[in-house]
C-alpha cells in the first residue's frame, strides 16, 4: 500500500446541511450528479460528506454512536492571521468554536470547531510545517 491519502469522507446526519456549512465556507462542490453524497477537492485529496446510516451501512458497521469520535481532521494555515480568520468564518458559516486561537505548546497557534454534524476541525498555523504554493504540505525529514 502506498503511504497516501486519497479521500475522507465523514458521514453526516444531514447532507444537505453538512454541504451548505462547507459551501458557505467558500468550497466548491464537484461531481454534482452523483446522488447521495457531495464531493469537494481538497489539495490533492478529496472530502466527500455522505449519510451517517448510509455510510455506517456501507462500512458494514453499526450506525450508533456519538460524542468523541477519535478523529480530528486539520487545515493549516500560512499564517497566524489565516487562523482566526479561519475560525471566524467557520463560526459564521454555522460551526461550534470549541478552541479559541491560542498559543500552542510546540511553537505554533491554533483553535478548533466542530462542524454541524460534529466532526472536529484543527485550524493551525506551524511554523515547522510550511505550505508550497498550490496548498501541499510536505513533512519535513
Amino acid at each position: 500500500m502506498e503511504q497516501r491519502l486519497s479521500l475522507v469522507t465523514l458521514g453526516v446526519p444531514d447532507l444537505a446541511v453538512a454541504t451548505a456549512f462547507y459551501e458557505a465556507l467558500g468550497w466548491r462542490r464537484g461531481m454534482r450528479a452523483a446522488e447521495g453524497v457531495s464531493f469537494f477537492q481538497a489539495g490533492g485529496m478529496i472530502l466527500s460528506l455522505y449519510g451517517w446510516e448510509d455510510l455506517a451501512r456501507d462500512s458494514g458497521v453499526a450506525p450508533e454512536g456519538q460524542g468523541f469520535r477519535g478523529i480530528s481532521l486539520a487545515y493549516n494555515a500560512r499564517t497566524r492571521q489565516e487562523v482566526d480568520a479561519v475560525l471566524a468564518e467557520a463560526a459564521a458559516a454555522g460551526a461550534r468554536i470549541t478552541r479559541p486561537a491560542q498559543e500552542t505548546d510546540w511553537g505554533g497557534y491554533a483553535g478548533a470547531f466542530a462542524d454541524p454534524a460534529g466532526h472536529l476541525w484543527e485550524v493551525a498555523w506551524n511554523p515547522g510545517f510550511p505550505i508550497a504554493p498550490n496548498g501541499a504540505m510536505v513533512l519535513p525529514d
